[in-house]
């Protein structure tokens, strides 16, 4: 889920996450463009084939796969927090008509008129739900097509954080400026119950907490909340990804900073 803050300045592309309901959450997706990454190790490279569909979780560097080891100051009330999740959209799992796109063909443009390519409806879709998806046909393939409300539809080699730097899988996260200042580190404590009320299965849990989280993008005003993080899962890995477990919303959990 992602919207995004207004950009300060041409210089620098700007895409903010969430509304005011969970990314994660089937009913609840954000609505913004998430700060672009490339993909990772564990993803697909740019003009690389998909990953065989699958509806698990876009794979952790098995170096972060360990709980916090030690106690960590709490970020806020204690079971308070909803964290939300969002992720890169892939071309291939999306159909629909094609549709035509118009936007800018770089960075420092707003609103741009060039002509992009066409892409399936469903594809275009998403991405306006989650603010990124690598193209895997046409010229364009390898590339990524980004969208913000603030800016529009635009053309990249990655997807970016509100300072125009790549996301990081299980890495990435935004928050409230007034709640969490940018550049804060954290990690899921307890992971609290899922978006339907249930208890986290352990692995589920295991891998959020295991991740350490940076917060690099900023909710647009008014979108977040005092005890609201979205944090980004990387690519997308299967036409039935929205029925992962790890795309989800975790209710009434516990972050601690992490120095």
């Amino acid at each position: 889920m992602r919207l995004r803050a207004p950009r300060p300045s041409t210089a620098v592309v700007v895409v903010l996450c969430v509304f005011a309901a969970g990314c994660g959450a089937p009913s609840t997706a954000s609505t913004g463009a998430p700060e672009v990454q490339p993909p990772t190790a564990a993803a697909p490279g740019p003009g690389s084939a998909p990953a065989a569909p699958d509806a698990a979780a876009p794979t952790a560097p098995r170096s972060r796969l360990s709980a916090p080891s030690r106690p960590l100051k709490p970020l806020g009330k204690a079971r308070s927090w909803r964290i939300t999740t969002y992720y890169t959209v892939v071309q291939s799992f999306h159909g629909g008509r094609s549709k035509a796109v118009r936007g800018c063909a770089k960075l420092h443009c707003k609103w741009g008129k060039t002509p992009l390519g066409s892409y399936p409806e469903g594809f275009l879709k998403e991405i306006q739900t989650e603010g990124s998806g690598r193209i895997t046909a046409g010229p364009h393939r390898g590339r990524y097509l980004n969208w913000s409300h603030s800016i529009g539809w635009w053309l990249d080699d990655s997807t970016r954080d509100s300072t125009a730097r790549p996301l990081r899988a299980w890495s990435s996260a935004a928050a409230d400026r007034d709640v969490i200042a940018r550049g804060q580190r954290f990690q899921i404590v307890e992971c609290g119950a899922d978006w339907k009320g249930r208890p986290v299965a352990r692995q589920i849990c295991d891998r959020f907490r295991a991740a350490t989280w940076k917060v690099t993008d900023l909710f647009r005003p008014g979108y977040g909340g005092e005890h609201h993080a979205d944090v980004y899962i990387g690519e997308e890995t299967g036409p039935g990804f929205k029925k992962s477990p790890y795309y989800t919303t975790l209710r009434k959990a516990t972050i601690g900073a992490v120095p």
